[in-house]
Formats: C-alpha cells, sequence, structure tokens
C-alpha cells in the first residue's frame, strides 16, 4: 500500500475549483486523460491516451468540499480523497490516494508513481484554472 497526499492553493473561488474537478464532461484540460465513459451517476471510466482504462466508483460527494472514489484498473486498486476549502478567495485542495499494486514488481515504484502523478494533476488544474480565468 502506498499513500500519496498533495496539496496546492489557487487563487480563486472554490466553486471554479470544484466544478473542473469534478467535472465528467469537460476533462479536455488534462493531459493524461482520453476520454471519460460515464456510467451511471456514481461509475465512470477513464481512458488514458494510450487506451488504458481505469474504473472509478464515486463513494462521496459533498457539493464544494468532499469528493472520494475507489479506483481500480489491472495494476492496482485504491481510494482517492478530494477535500476543498475556500478562505479569503483561495481555494486549497488537499488530495490523497491511497492505492495498492495488484502486482508484485510495480510494488516498489507506487509511490513515485502517485506524486508523479498528481503534480501532473495539478499542473494541468493550474492551466484550466488560468485559461477560465484568462476566457472571463
Amino acid at each position: 500500500m502506498a499513500v500519496s497526499t498533495v496539496k496546492a492553493v489557487f487563487q480563486t473561488d472554490v466553486k471554479s475549483v470544484w466544478d473542473i474537478v469534478t467535472s465528467l464532461d469537460n476533462y479536455s484540460w488534462r493531459s493524461d486523460v482520453e476520454k471519460i465513459e460515464v456510467i451511471d451517476d456514481n461509475r465512470f471510466i477513464e481512458y488514458t491516451p494510450d487506451g488504458y482504462a481505469t474504473k472509478f466508483t464515486v463513494t462521496a460527494k459533498e457539493q464544494l468540499k468532499r469528493w472520494e472514489f475507489d479506483m481500480e484498473n489491472d495494476n492496482m486498486k485504491g481510494h482517492w480523497t478530494g477535500i476543498f476549502s475556500e478562505n479569503d478567495g483561495q481555494t486549497e485542495i488537499e488530495f490523497t490516494e491511497d492505492v495498492t499494486a495488484k502486482k508484485l514488481i510495480m510494488k516498489p515504484f507506487v509511490k513515485m508513481y502517485l506524486k508523479k502523478q498528481q503534480e501532473k494533476y495539478i499542473s494541468d488544474l493550474r492551466k484550466a484554472l488560468d485559461k477560465n480565468y484568462e476566457d472571463k
């Protein structure tokens, strides 16, 4: 099992951040996702540009505050928790992934992989928020 947490502060309101992060329709800002297939209100599948699928099941959703889901693919299974808070017009996020590798050979690399993925996600999110701000 590997646990990795990333925190970031954005110079925008929590609704803007929430809307981008939780949208299953507008994912073009994510460099690691080719498409998202929505199964129902609580289940969806993300596909990487290489066609690799990860299944997600939403386990908690508290508007503008918390979003959680279980995730699983051929290589791992785990849980993701996103905490959102706003203070003086700034939004702070704290995203935690708790992942177990399914393949023994991958176990030593899981934490490093999670950190890399989280850094890419935050970078993509910053660009998306900056673009939203420029478009207004």
